[in-house]
């Protein structure tokens, strides 16, 4: 049959990212605290949508392992497990790694001065003490090279495991390991101005990678 025109099929699909970034960053910021039971009926009122958006969205969490859901029971949002953040901060740091290497020779001055700015405004957030600012702006330094690289199915795979390993930065985050990041920021962006595609790759990894986890 014809597809009819007027089908809102991008509308929808807006909504449903929207929900999912809404929760995933209430459960990232600890607005949703671990532990928590979700009800979908509470969440879908409080966001002002119908419950299948949310249902949707808490599919999506637990498959990043943000949530636990228990079919016909209760969805929560999940505690800390060492496991979980392991595997995550593994795939995340070896995309970024991925991701480096692909784009070094596609950088331009302009990219590589945002990178600069980035770390800027992240050092200043880590004297100031100010982590929301501080991983905002790591987000926009390591976000440079994967705009860059272009990669749609790298980009899906960090939108599913960044927030895992950015929940577990919340919990553990240090004046100390901020520090260290903007050192390796620096070597990083001289690296790719560089042009040393696998050196910058390598830093780009060890800056994920050097996320300490442990059991509580």
């Amino acid at each position: 049959m014809p597809i009819p025109e007027d089908t809102p099929v991008i509308e929808r699909r807006l909504l449903r990212d929207d929900v999912y970034g809404r929760l995933r960053n209430a459960i990232v910021d600890g607005t949703l605290a671990p532990g928590e039971q979700l009800r979908d009926v509470e969440l879908a009122t409080w966001l002002g949508v119908s419950r299948t958006p949310v249902r949707e969205a808490l599919l999506r969490l637990a498959e990043a392992g943000l949530v636990v859901a228990q079919p016909g029971r209760s969805t929560t949002v999940s505690s800390f497990d060492a496991r979980v953040v392991r595997d995550a901060r593994d795939v995340v740091a070896a995309m970024h790694e991925v991701a480096v290497r692909e784009a070094v020779e596609g950088l331009t001055e302009a990219d590589l001065e945002a990178m600069r700015e980035a770390n800027r405004r992240f050092r200043r957030a880590v004297e100031e003490g100010d982590l929301d600012a501080a991983l905002r702006a790591d987000d926009d330094l390591h976000g440079v090279p994967v705009a860059v690289a272009g990669n749609r199915a790298l980009t899906a795979v960090l939108d599913q495991f960044t927030p895992v390993v950015r929940r577990a930065e919340r919990l553990r985050f240090s004046r100390k390991d901020g520090i260290a990041s903007v050192k390796r920021h620096d070597e990083l962006i001289r690296l790719c101005a560089a042009g040393d595609a696998e050196g910058a790759a390598a830093v780009a990894f060890d800056t994920f990678h050097s996320l300490p986890v442990t059991e509580e």
